[in-house]
């Protein structure tokens, strides 16, 4: 059985090149004289040119033939939606894994639906603040331990103090290894949950290792224990809750998401969406939570999740489930929430530049899974707003 590789397999190196063991993919298939016109008639996505939104084409139609003849990198998509618009979209064919199981090539394309892996978490932060906002949830500051009166006899006077903002900002303070730790090892804390007869009991039981909300450790047990709560505050799983109160409002019907054996939705990573779709979520949190004219997400949520709380990995920031990083662009600094999930996908939003940013990718070994995916978005984009700009 292949162990359920669905959070972030070295999530730092996901984000910045850490040492884990690099598996050769597989050649990618495209045009490589493609530029990523995107299709219309699809769906509700306005469809423009860069050039009438600011980008450099010719910055652009370069990374194609990067990507398609790439003999190490195995990206499936990308796709660039700026002032509303999808303005970029390029797919490709490549080897993927269905929540680690391998799939052998898929032709990907604007109908095909992708695993979004821990991109699930920025998901289950966004459901957790409607949730709050409709009062089913009292306040996120509520104490973990009092949604689970059947794990009384793991509560200590230390873990009592967790709260929902802890477990948001993974701050938790439980001893969590999940990063440190091989995920081929039985003592990885994600592995050891995931193959549980009892998740959440796997996920509340380690000793506490520091006190609740003061260092950030990455931990897909906090997720699982949101979702959790989620279920208990209103009776119906995170996915249905996801489709109910996020995806159905953006037009969004197409999804599946990954359950445990006991059959619960697995909070941590198992949601797959189309590309266009994940793009309809970074828009609607560029727009403070507002589509079409509806009020989605709370702005004021939307703000708070994309904050930052904490010093996160290296040089990232954490807020309620994103990550919070940045890029130059013509000499200043633009910071970005983004949503991050094992084998390069990537739901970056840009505020000041109106401009959203997503990509899929099959490389879910590779070390470069997060090198590629800041390429695509500094190397090619942002440079692409920069000719653009030049160029007017």
């Amino acid at each position: 059985m292949v162990r359920k590789r669905i959070v972030l397999i070295g999530l730092v190196a996901a984000l910045v090149i850490a040492g884990c063991k690099r598996a050769a993919a597989p050649a990618l298939h495209a045009n490589p004289n493609a530029c990523g016109d995107p299709i219309g008639g699809i769906d509700s996505w306005q469809i423009a040119t860069p050039e009438s939104v600011g980008l450099s084409r010719a910055v652009l139609c370069p990374m194609v033939k990067w990507l398609a003849e790439s003999k190490r990198d195995n990206v499936h998509a990308v796709l660039v939606v700026r002032h509303g618009k999808l303005v970029f979209e390029q797919y490709f064919t490549g080897a993927d894994e269905h929540l680690g199981r391998s799939v052998g090539n898929v032709t990907f394309g604007p109908t095909v639906r992708h695993d979004e892996r821990s991109v699930s978490k920025s998901i289950v932060a966004l459901v957790m603040g409607i949730a709050i906002d409709r009062g089913w949830i009292k306040s996120i500051d509520a104490p973990v331990f009092s949604f689970f009166p059947e794990y009384a006899s793991l509560a200590t006077p230390e873990n009592s103090r967790i709260t929902i903002r802890d477990l948001l900002t993974m701050s938790s303070g439980i001893e969590w290894h999940e990063e440190d730790v091989p995920y081929t090892s039985p003592d990885n804390s994600e592995i050891i949950m995931d193959e549980s007869a009892d998740p959440l009991r796997a996920a509340l039981s380690p000793p506490m290792e520091a006190p609740p909300g003061q260092i950030w450790n990455y931990n897909s047990g906090s997720t699982e224990l949101l979702g959790a709560i989620l279920n208990k505050a209103t009776g119906k799983g995170v996915d249905q809750l996801a489709g109910s109160l996020l995806f159905a409002p953006l037009g969004i019907t197409d999804f599946t998401w990954y359950k445990h054996t006991n059959g619960s939705p697995h909070a941590a990573g198992g949601l797959r969406l189309r590309p266009r779709d994940l793009a309809k979520i970074g828009q609607m949190i560029l727009q403070h939570g507002s589509w079409n004219g509806t009020q989605i997400v709370p702005a004021a949520w939307i703000d708070e999740a994309t904050a930052p709380h904490l010093m996160g990995e290296a040089l990232f920031f954490y807020g309620y489930q994103f990550w919070l990083g940045r890029s130059l662009v013509n000499g200043q600094e633009i910071q970005w929430p983004a949503a991050v999930g094992l084998g390069g996908q990537r739901l970056f939003i840009v505020p000041s530049l109106d401009l959203v940013v997503v990509v899929n990718s099959g490389m879910y070994k590779s070390e470069r899974q997060g090198l590629v995916a800041l390429e695509i978005l500094d190397r090619y984009v942002m440079r692409s707003l920069e000719e653009g700009a030049a160029a007017r």
